[in-house]
C-alpha cells in the first residue's frame, strides 16, 4: 500500500518550532505518513492567502492526500475545528473560511466538527491547536480512521467573501488577490473570463490597466517581454498575472493585493 500523504500549509514560517512540532506529533501517530510542505511562508493570519494557495495546489496531489491547513487567527476562541472530505481528498482546518475556494471548486461530501477528544492530544493548548488538535486529526485520518469518527456533522461552515471579476460586453474589472515571491501580481481574472472579451465579435485591441499603470502587452511567458518590462500573462494557476521580466512588478508599480485591474475592449 502506498504511504499516506499529509500536506501541510501554514503561516508558521520555519524560524520557530511550530511547523516541526506539528510534524513530530503527526509522525508519532502515523509513522508511515509522507509529510509534504506546500508552504509555511504565508503572511501571518492571512486566511484568504491560505485559501488561495490551497486552491492552487490541492488538485496536483495524489488521491487520498490529507491537507493539514493551519492559518488560524482565531486560535483558542470559540471557532470550530473541521475535518472535511471533498473530491478525492480530506482536509483538516479551522472553521474560518480557509477552505472556501476548495469547496467552490469541489463540493464537500462530508464535514465534521473536531469534537471527539480521543483524536486530539490529552491537553489542548489555547495558543497551539495546530499541534494539539489539527495535526492529530490529520494523522489519525492518515492512519485509516473514518472521518465521521472525529466528531459530529458540522452543518454550515464559515466562508470568505472572495472577490469575483465583474464582466460586461466591453470590460472586465478585477483585482489583485495575491503577490507571489517573484513580485507577480496575480489577479482574480481567470482565462475563461478573459476569453469572453477576446472572443467578442469585432474585437479590436485590448487595453489592460492595473492601478494607474497601463500594461504594455500580453505575452505567453515572462521571457517574451524585454528585461524589466511590465507585461500580462496567464500563469500556472490559469489566472491573469501582471509581471515584470526579471524583476518584481509589485515593487516596480508599488501595488499589492486589492489593486484594481481593468481590461477594456477597444473597437
Amino acid at each position: 500500500m502506498a504511504r499516506p500523504v499529509i500536506a501541510l500549509l501554514t503561516d508558521f514560517g520555519l524560524r520557530d518550532h511550530y511547523t516541526g512540532t506539528m510534524k513530530g506529533v503527526a509522525l508519532g501517530i502515523c509513522p508511515d505518513a509522507a509529510l509534504v510542505d506546500i508552504t509555511h511562508e504565508l503572511p501571518p493570519h492571512d486566511v484568504l492567502g491560505g485559501a488561495l494557495e490551497l486552491a492552487a495546489s490541492f488538485r496536483y496531489f495524489p488521491a487520498g492526500t490529507i491537507f493539514l491547513v493551519v492559518v488560524d487567527p482565531g486560535v483558542g476562541s470559540t471557532r470550530r475545528g473541521l475535518a472535511a472530505e471533498a473530491g478525492d481528498y480530506k482536509f483538516v482546518a479551522p472553521d474560518n473560511g480557509v477552505l472556501t475556494i476548495v469547496f467552490d471548486d469541489v463540493a464537500p461530501k462530508r464535514i465534521v466538527e473536531l469534537t471527539e477528544r480521543r483524536y486530539a492530544r490529552p491537553t489542548v493548548s489555547r495558543t497551539f491547536e495546530g499541534r494539539d488538535r489539527f495535526a492529530p486529526a490529520a494523522a489519525w485520518l492518515a492512519k485509516g480512521v473514518e472521518l465521521s469518527a472525529l466528531g459530529r456533522p458540522a452543518g454550515a461552515v464559515q466562508r470568505l467573501d472572495v472577490p469575483s471579476p465583474q464582466v460586461t460586453d466591453e470590460q472586465i474589472t478585477g483585482q489583485v488577490l495575491r503577490v507571489d515571491r517573484f513580485g507577480n501580481l496575480v489577479t482574480n481574472i481567470d482565462r475563461k473570463t478573459f476569453d469572453r472579451i477576446v472572443a467578442a465579435e469585432g474585437v479590436g485591441t485590448l487595453e489592460i490597466r492595473i492601478g494607474s499603470h497601463q500594461v504594455g502587452k500580453m505575452v505567453s511567458t515572462y521571457a517574451d517581454a524585454a528585461p524589466g518590462d511590465v507585461c500580462a500573462l496567464f500563469g500556472s494557476s490559469e489566472h491573469l498575472e501582471i509581471a515584470a521580466n526579471g524583476s518584481s512588478a509589485a515593487a516596480r508599480l508599488d501595488l499589492s493585493r486589492g489593486a484594481p485591474v481593468h481590461i477594456v475592449r477597444r473597437a
